[in-house]
């Protein structure tokens, strides 16, 4: 049995505490949060692979029962008129679930086998041969025998642990953000998206409450230097890049004061030369992780079970290096492949012009739905006799 700490309790976190839970070690999850997040949009399952592992943790008919059905998405010029429509297939998936009702799902299924402890995060981080010391900000100061960084593109994990050389984050020159507004428009159905170049403002009905709708705000820019804990900094950013525009969008900029949770963040990559040291190790986002539109929340869970289960099965050196070898090459792939930014919001009227042509043929779009479902396939999913020899008796 070994004393691990996880940071983050998002999806990869609660997801890497099942499993370890499950296999009988003793488990703290720390979130900077003072509670699971509610906000977030909905995140999809494409292919066997992922919705085996969904299925192995003992999750997947319930995440099953509250599916979205997935969103069509219906591009509109100013006027309100069709330019172009996604099917609900195209970005929901075989699976597809709200982010928030996603990590409930998980944190209710690890945390009878693991501590959270919310409204903290890591300061420091001290590695020798006997485990790791790590102080909190409140205060709070412990050994473990493994800190687990699945605390996302912004890991604390990860800038305290790793050398700057050898990470690379790479912004990717597009924003995205979100937050909530009244359906005073009555919106249900599809999304509504709207483009100028370089920019795009969407609204779509909440799928759990109808009275309620989520923005999608997705701009072009280099990178900006903000406050990632100050909300009217970032609201103010939104305010600048979107004045003037016209569709629904001052309307959507009205609410934005009140709202109290905003979404905001650059449109960004993360590599690591080496996901590990000698008792740290990344997972997910933190360590191989893409902002938006490269099957992350996916892979964020096969990485939680095939660390789980490689950790099962030797000591920590071997373990952390059979989890990156199964791993690196199918998630750098798929990081390869993410170009959400420059879909979503075109830099050019040709470009704009260009997307809606090409993906309002029945052909192209049926070969871009096929070639994302392909995506999670690069992933050889193993058996770890360990982990589901916990699970009898245990759901």
């Amino acid at each position: 049995m070994m004393k691990v700490l996880v940071s983050g309790a998002s999806v990869a976190g609660p997801s890497v505490a099942l499993w370890l839970g499950r296999a009988g070690h003793d488990v703290t999850v720390v979130e900077i949060a003072p509670a699971l997040r509610q906000g977030g949009y909905a995140v999809d399952f494409r292919g066997e692979v992922f919705t085996t592992v969904l299925d192995r943790m003992g999750v997947l008919a319930e995440l099953r029962s509250r599916q979205t059905g997935g969103t069509a998405m219906r591009f509109v010029d100013e006027s309100g008129r069709k330019l172009m429509r996604l099917p609900a297939e195209f970005a929901g998936g075989e699976l597809e679930v709200l982010r928030a009702d996603l990590s409930r799902v998980l944190y209710e299924h690890s945390r009878d086998r693991a501590t959270y402890r919310f409204g903290d995060t890591i300061v420091s981080l001290d590695e020798h041969a006997d485990g790791v010391d790590v102080r909190f900000e409140s205060g709070i100061e412990e050994t473990y025998d493994l800190v687990i960084g699945a605390d996302g593109m912004h890991s604390v994990v990860r800038r305290l642990a790793f050398a700057p050389e050898l990470v690379l984050e790479r912004h990717l020159g597009y924003y995205v953000a979100g937050w909530e507004v009244p359906n005073t428009r009555g919106i249900s159905g599809d999304s509504l998206l709207y483009n100028v170049p370089g920019k795009l403002a969407s609204v779509g009905a909440d799928q759990r409450d109808s009275s309620v709708a989520q923005t999608l705000f997705v701009f072009k820019s280099p990178v900006l230097e903000y406050n990632r804990r100050d909300l009217d900094q970032q609201k103010a950013i939104l305010r600048d890049q979107f004045a003037g525009l016209g569709w629904y969008v001052p309307e959507l900029l009205d609410a934005l004061p009140a709202a109290t949770e905003l979404y905001f963040d650059s449109i960004s990559r993360v590599r690591v030369d080496r996901w590990s040291t000698d008792r740290i190790v990344l997972l997910g986002d933190a360590g191989y992780g893409a902002t938006f539109g490269a099957l992350g929340t996916g892979t964020a869970v096969v990485g939680a079970y095939v660390l789980a289960g490689e950790l099962a099965q030797g000591d920590l050196r071997t373990a952390f290096d059979r989890y990156e070898a199964r791993l690196r090459k199918a998630v750098s792939t798929t990081q390869d492949g993410s170009r959400a930014g420059s879909f979503m919001a075109p830099a050019t009227r040709f470009g704009l012009a260009a997307r809606n042509k090409i993906l309002d043929i029945p052909f192209f779009m049926n070969q871009m739905i096929k070639m994302a479902a392909n995506m999670s396939e690069l992933i050889e999913l193993p058996t770890y006799p360990a982990l589901e020899q916990g699970k009898v008796g245990q759901e």
